[in-house]
């Protein structure tokens, strides 16, 4: 008991350090991270960020690093349970290969969030780009989740195989996604608030009615969401999504001879 109550008061505990990144080059700045966490920092603020790629990648524990400034590629890959908060805008690629944990993105993200995502959350304010949860999927009892504010580019949740996509469409005019929505979609869940036209979705999705569960997992996500955020939800009516689920497991079965 002793050494239990022992191990969540240093989890309490913060260390933090703030870092001024105006023009350091990504690999010093990642190698600085990275030692800073070796000498028990917990909460790590880098200023003046401006495209430095990789930051976070593959970084466990419980972690918080707070972006001031616009992060490069790929942020966030392969990351195994910190928090991470971007003040601004961030690049492609954010969550590659994310394993567990939390990004939470102020601003605009760009193409292919979330890429082969296999736990944790991504929350981004504004809009996303292309091919945005593009093979997410499921993993040992994982369930990712990525919720976009604003609207997606085309292939949005494209070969997803499993996890929760959530498309809020604040501030778009019409439809909220672009063309081929779900392709080779063959797990997980969709919701999109508005209506995306049957032209629009990929051959391998259906539209399927909300259930009970459907509108208590996203009343959770959204208030989550507009806490990490500060997006303005007041208006989001949770009747107002679409469900978008595969209706085939093996979309492509019949192009392969056995």
């Amino acid at each position: 008991m002793a050494e239990a109550a022992a191990k969540q008061e240093k989890k309490l505990e913060t260390k933090a350090i703030t870092v001024d990144a105006t023009g350091v080059y990504y690999r010093e700045l990642n190698q600085r991270v990275r030692d800073l966490i070796g000498q028990g920092y917990t909460e790590i603020t880098l200023d003046g960020v401006n495209g430095q790629r990789y930051i976070a990648d593959g970084l466990e524990d419980d972690i918080s690093v707070i972006i001031n400034g616009v992060p490069g590629n790929d942020l966030g890959a392969f990351m195994d349970g910190p928090m991470v908060t971007v003040n601004d805008n961030a690049q492609d690629a954010v969550g590659n290969t994310m394993n567990s944990g939390k990004i939470v993105i102020k601003g605009h993200a760009g193409d292919v969030i979330g890429y082969g995502m296999r736990g944790g959350k991504i929350f981004v304010r504004d809009d996303v780009g292309y091919r945005v949860g593009i093979h997410m999927k499921s993993y040992k009892g994982q369930v990712p989740v990525i919720v976009a504010g604003g609207g997606a580019g085309d292939f949005f949740g494209e070969y997803i195989a499993g996890g929760v996509l959530v498309l809020i469409g604040l501030g778009t005019e019409g439809t909220p996604a672009g063309d081929y929505v779900g392709t080779g979609m063959h797990g997980g869940t969709i919701f999109i608030r508005g209506r995306v036209p049957e032209g629009r979705l990929g051959r391998e999705v259906r539209v399927f009615p909300l259930e009970n569960d459907d509108r208590s997992l996203l009343e959770g996500l959204i208030e989550e969401f507009t806490n990490d955020t500060g997006a303005d939800t007041t208006n989001v009516d949770i009747e107002e999504f679409m469900k978008l689920r595969p209706f085939s497991h093996r979309p492509y079965g019949n192009m392969y001879v056995y």
